[in-house]
């Protein structure tokens, strides 16, 4: 039997809605990013499982393979303080790169941050593009991110560059526009393997299922966010300040449901045009620069110290989420958030003189 008929055959079990065992769906999602069927059946595999409805056992075998097969890896000596914050992508209301403001914002405070990201799929602009954007080396190899970490406290790992996947993952995900267990497993597939993550997913739904993967593949604290806008069926992957962001916590090995109102965190909440992210890309990344310095207020700024505070809360250096928000608030007011990311876009970079001149021109050219 030929590897399309065999895999047909694992097709047409996901259609009549019956479920694979992790170790079928290892062997799966093995084939798909081996290129050993064809990509007609690939996409055909990843529609079928998102219909269907993905398990943890699926999602959990597609993290093995993509991270064995298909990840160059990193060992950290502070692996196990290291956070990641990222989201699935894929949401249905799309904001600016709230997370990576907020990763800017955690690393100023002392957390560890180990970024896994991707270019924008469905949005306009992801994660990868707007470190990009400010000047961050995201085309280099994973032993450069490692560095930058351990020096600067951040850094961040492309999703979909061969430095980092080198056999199939920015193949595959470049040519999809619609969210899958793949997007799940592929953010799962972080090179440092941290032990601390707050991940964002596009439906409430994967809130449970994404949590108990994280536990599965060796998460021993996390929590799991899907942020709802008021009056609305849309949300975002990330912590909302336009309703009521549902989560999955993760600690001592144990899962615990909760809802977070923006009251309750010491804040307002905004209507969703606020954190609408610019459609011209110098835009953008000047929104991001004034924010970091602290000369921008309202919904984005808020949705920036809701979200750092959850990873502040995750690491244990603030005991309630109100008291994170201030403790964000305190950063990037007294100019640590903008320190940071210059640290960052000087030691994520092959060439850090390049890097600084960079960043020492774009904050000129927006904080002038």
């Amino acid at each position: 039997m030929d590897s399309n008929t065999r895999f047909g055959q694992t097709i047409t079990k996901l259609i009549q809605k019956n479920n694979l065992g992790r170790e079928e769906a290892y062997q799966a999602f093995y084939m798909m990013l081996a290129n050993e069927v064809s990509e007609m059946q690939q996409g055909a595999f990843l529609a079928a499982l998102t219909a269907k409805g993905e398990t943890e056992e699926e999602v959990a075998g597609g993290w093995k393979a993509v991270y064995e097969l298909d990840t160059c890896k990193v060992d950290l000596a502070c692996k196990e303080e290291l956070v990641d914050n990222c989201g699935t992508g894929m949401d249905s209301f799309k904001t600016f790169n709230i997370s990576t403001a907020a990763s800017i914002v955690a690393a100023a405070g002392g957390v560890k941050i180990a970024r896994h990201g991707a270019r924008a799929i469905t949005s306009s602009c992801g994660t990868v593009d707007m470190a990009e954007l400010l000047g961050v080396d995201v085309e280099c190899g994973v032993e450069t991110v490692a560095n930058s970490i351990e020096k600067s406290g951040i850094g961040l790992f492309n999703g979909m560059s061969p430095a980092v996947h080198p056999m199939a993952l920015g193949r595959i995900l470049s040519q999809i526009r619609f969210g899958s267990p793949l997007n799940i497993a592929a953010s799962l597939a972080n090179p440092a393997l941290p032990k601390n993550g707050v991940r964002g997913v596009y439906s409430k739904e994967l809130l449970m299922p994404v949590a108990r993967v994280m536990r599965s593949i060796g998460y021993h604290n996390g929590i799991v966010v899907y942020g709802a806008i008021d009056n609305s069926d849309r949300g975002m992957d990330e912590a909302s300040v336009c309703g009521t962001t549902h989560c999955v916590q993760l600690k001592n090995g144990e899962l615990h449901q909760f809802s977070l109102e923006v009251e309750d965190s010491g804040l307002q909440k905004h209507p969703p045009e606020g954190l609408l992210p610019s459609r011209d890309p110098q835009q953008r990344v000047s929104h991001m620069v004034s924010l970091l310095a602290g000369r921008s207020n309202g919904a984005a700024r808020d949705a920036v110290l809701l979200n750092s505070a959850l990873i502040f809360q995750l690491r244990e250096l603030t005991p309630t989420v109100a008291e994170g928000v201030e403790l964000a608030a305190d950063i990037i007011d007294k100019g640590k958030a903008l320190d940071q990311l210059e640290k960052w876009v000087e030691c994520q970079n092959r060439s850090p003189s390049e890097g600084k001149i960079h960043f020492q021109r774009l904050t000129t050219e927006v904080l002038q």
